[in-house]
């Protein structure tokens, strides 16, 4: 299946900049010119493997094309990947994977997306235009992501989150701490 990739060097620590990549509601819309519309499924309130997300693309207005997808890995702060479960008719798989390591000063950020188009025997001619426009777009993604690494609103909703999640991971039953 082709694949499209994109790396960026952010100045912040890998567990910050795993945490800005899964901001959500404006705080995403901030920095992430892909996101439209974005919302956890079935009841989730926190992202997690299994957790089904709806997200409408900002790629044609109000009637840019939606897809759910699911995640597939949650590994804070190294990594998170996800795999279409519904989207538009022309992707027959599409998957996702952002991986986030130490690198000198800061952290190197790598996103790559994996994809199929149909019908296959499109393939010649679409996976072509998919790789330059899936380029484009993962490009500017993470271009944005960059760019939120050093939007001082997205970073403290970011560390309010890890916070929050550190919380919850130290609260036993009837809110002790365990």
């Amino acid at each position: 299946m082709p694949q499209v990739s994109a790396d960026v060097h952010v100045p912040i620590s890998p567990d910050l900049a795993f945490a800005v990549s899964q901001t959500t509601g404006a705080v995403r819309r901030r920095w992430d010119p892909f996101i439209r519309e974005q919302r956890f499924l079935d009841g989730a309130l926190e992202p997690g493997v299994g957790v089904r997300t709806y997200t409408r693309s900002s790629f044609a207005g109000p009637i840019s094309p939606s897809m759910v997808s699911e995640y597939v890995s949650w590994r804070p702060p190294t990594s998170v990947g996800m795999t279409m479960v519904r989207g538009p008719w022309f992707f027959a798989r599409f998957g996702g994977g952002w991986r986030f390591q130490p690198d000198g000063d800061g952290t190197l950020a790598v996103w790559k997306y994996t994809y199929d188009v149909r019908p296959s025997w499109l393939q010649r001619i679409a996976h072509p235009i998919g790789q330059w426009l899936l380029g484009r777009e993962i490009r500017k993604r993470i271009d944005g992501f960059a760019g939120g690494c050093r939007d001082e609103q997205v970073l403290a909703a970011a560390r309010a989150d890890m916070a929050r999640r550190a919380g919850a991971t130290t609260q036993g039953e009837g809110g002790e701490v365990a």
